[in-house]
């Protein structure tokens, strides 16, 4: 009979074993009691009732989690599945990354273990209306160049408050569109339109590029232009007022030699007169009559040969 206790006791033995478990580093356990939450134990070793009574889950913290929702590449190109509608009344097909983790808390770790089941339903369920809400309100044109940027940010902000209403004890880290593009029967007229964008988009940076470089020029060229005015105007500047300062020292000088000559002014302009004259023959304009005297007068007939 001892042998029958002691066999009795082995079973009885590896039941109270499952009692114990180890919680990972990054790793929190949450402990249900015949269905209530008692305890939500951190990383090390913990004891508590066997299995039966007390249900162990143990969840990575760290650990964060990928969510396809939408269009699959892979599927039949006449499956509804991922295809919305736009504003302007054209399908496309569209498809999202959700990276999600447990929540930070205990009570996110709670709801987390007790709505494990059912959360990636509800975020693909209410993934995909805020999408079909986002779409809904844009244009073709508006989706394909913006909404590789655009829509995540947007996912982001209204998946927040309606997660926050089911309590799933998760949270959205992060949102990337893995797919986005027209339908497979129409693709070539989208790319084909994209093209013609693009090449105008290309046209008007260039002619922009073209307009600044052309500012520039001018505006270089009027720098340039009023400090060469600058510059000549002060050197006319420095010049009129030399030689306004050079008159009045001669006429002051002129004034006083007259005083002591008052013939010296007729000598002044005859001598400058000379000079004038002189030059003027020189070059051909005028001849003096003094060589033109002869015996019998003055020959006016007699006219200037030209100079070969």
């Amino acid at each position: 009979m001892k042998w029958l206790r002691r066999l009795f006791l082995i079973p009885l033995f590896l039941w109270l074993l499952t009692g114990l478990a180890e919680i990972g580093p990054k790793e929190r356990g949450v402990v249900r009691r015949f269905g209530r939450v008692v305890a939500t134990p951190g990383p090390g070793l913990w004891i508590g009732w066997p299995w039966g009574i007390d249900k162990l889950d143990r969840v990575s913290i760290a650990s964060v989690q990928r969510l396809n929702v939408g269009y699959k590449p892979q599927e039949i190109e006449d499956t509804v599945s991922g295809q919305q509608l736009t504003g302007d009344q054209n399908l496309i097909n569209i498809s999202v990354n959700l990276d999600y983790s447990v929540g930070e808390g205990t009570e996110a770790l709670i709801d987390y273990v007790s709505q494990r089941e059912r959360s990636e339903s509800i975020l693909v369920r209410e993934a995909e209306s805020a999408i079909s809400e986002w779409i809904a309100g844009q244009s073709v044109d508006d989706v394909l160049l913006t909404g590789n940027a655009a829509l995540p940010r947007w996912l982001a902000d209204r998946l927040e408050g309606r997660l926050a209403d089911h309590h799933l004890g998760i949270r959205v880290q992060q949102i990337s569109v893995d797919f986005l593009s027209p339908p497979e029967k129409v693709r070539g007229a989208f790319e084909e339109v994209n093209r013609s964008q693009t090449n105008i988009r290309t046209q008007e940076f260039r002619a922009k590029q073209e307009a600044e470089l052309r500012m520039k020029s001018a505006q270089a060229d009027r720098f340039r232009f009023q400090q060469e005015a600058a510059s000549y105007a002060e050197t006319q500047l420095t010049l009129a007022v030399a030689e306004a300062q050079s008159f009045l020292q001669r006429l002051t000088t002129y004034r006083q030699l007259k005083q002591t000559n008052p013939d010296v002014l007729t000598f002044i302009w005859w001598n400058e007169m000379s000079k004038l004259l002189l030059g003027m023959k020189s070059k051909g304009r005028i001849d003096l009559m003094d060589n033109h005297i002869g015996a019998d007068g003055l020959d006016v007939t007699q006219m200037l040969q030209k100079k070969k």
